[in-house]
C-alpha cells in the first residue's frame, strides 16, 4: 500500500502537494481502504511516504477533519469516521422542474449581489439576445442545515427581472418568481462539467482554492420556447448529488438508454 498510496499523487498533477495528500486519503476513505473506525498511519509514517514534510500532511488532516472525513485524538492516533449515506442535498438535475423547485424550498439563500447589466456574448447567446442587451445579473449562495454547497450566478432578461426585487429572491425560488413575473417555465437544457474552484468560490464554498467542483450550465425556457433565465451553478461534489434514472427502450437503431419517464423534463 505504501507505494501505490505515494504513486496516487501522480494522478493528480500540479495542485498543492497537501492537497494531493488529501484526494488520496479522501479516497481510501470513500473506497473503504480506512473503514470507519479504523486508524490511519501517523502523520510521520504518511510524510515518509510522499516524501513530504509533516507539516504538509498536517494540512491535509487539518481539511479532512474539518470536512468530517477522520477523528484525531491526542496520544491515540487519526480514525476514519463513518461516510455519510447520503448527500446533504440530492436533486434530479435533469428532472421536473418542480424538483428544482422544491430544493429552492428547502434550502436558505444569501443574495451576494443583484445588478443589471450588459449581455456578454455568451449571454446572449444563451437568451437569444443581442450582444449588449440590458439583463438582471444575480449572485446567490445556496445552503442547507448552514452548509453553503453552491454558488448560482443567474442572467434573465430584463423585462422579467424588474418584476421582482433583490428581497424576493430570499423569500422564493427564482423559477417561482419567472412565473409570478408571466413566464410559463416549460422546459431546462443543461449542461453538467467539471472545473476547479477559485479563490473567491473556495471561499464563499468553504473548500480550497483548486479543489474540484461540479459546474452546471442551465438554460430555461417557456412555453413559446424562449430563453427566460441562464444559470451558472458551481456545487461541492462533497455536498451536492447528481442522481438520474435510466430505462432501456427500443429505437430504431436498436436498444439504448434512455432518461427514465417519470423524471420528464
Amino acid at each position: 500500500m505504501e507505494n501505490d498510496l505515494a504513486e496516487r499523487t501522480s494522478d493528480f498533477g500540479p495542485w498543492p502537494k497537501y492537497h494531493q495528500i488529501y484526494l488520496v486519503l479522501l479516497q481510501q476513505i470513500q473506497e473503504g481502504e480506512f473503514p470507519a473506525g479504523s486508524a490511519l498511519p501517523n502523520e510521520k509514517l504518511i510524510a515518509e511516504q510522499f516524501s513530504v514534510s509533516r507539516i504538509t500532511v498536517r494540512k491535509a488532516m487539518e481539511r479532512l477533519e474539518r470536512e468530517g472525513r477522520i477523528e484525531r485524538f491526542r496520544g491515540r492516533g487519526t480514525f476514519a469516521r463513518p461516510l455519510p449515506t447520503t448527500s446533504p442535498v440530492q436533486a434530479s438535475m435533469s428532472g421536473s422542474i418542480e424538483n428544482l423547485i422544491a430544493m429552492g424550498l428547502k434550502t436558505k439563500v444569501r443574495v451576494l449581489s443583484f445588478d443589471y447589466v450588459s449581455a456578454s456574448p455568451e449571454v446572449a447567446t444563451a437568451l437569444e439576445l443581442p450582444v449588449g442587451a440590458t439583463v438582471q445579473k444575480v449572485a446567490r449562495l445556496r445552503s442547507l442545515e448552514g452548509r453553503t454547497f453552491s454558488h448560482l450566478v443567474s442572467y434573465v432578461p430584463e423585462d422579467i427581472g424588474r418584476t421582482y426585487t433583490r428581497d424576493d429572491l430570499t423569500e422564493l425560488p427564482l423559477l417561482v418568481l419567472l412565473e409570478r413575473g408571466g413566464a410559463q417555465v416549460g422546459k431546462a437544457e443543461q449542461v453538467i462539467s467539471a472545473t476547479l474552484a477559485t479563490p473567491e468560490i473556495a471561499g464563499y464554498l468553504g473548500t480550497d482554492a483548486g479543489a474540484p467542483l461540479l459546474s452546471v450550465r442551465r438554460v430555461v425556457f417557456d412555453r413559446d420556447e424562449r430563453p427566460v433565465e441562464y444559470i451558472i451553478g458551481l456545487y461541492r461534489p462533497d455536498t451536492y448529488e447528481n442522481r438520474m434514472t435510466f430505462e432501456r427502450r427500443s429505437e430504431s437503431s436498436g436498444r439504448i438508454w434512455a432518461p427514465a419517464s417519470d423524471n420528464p423534463v
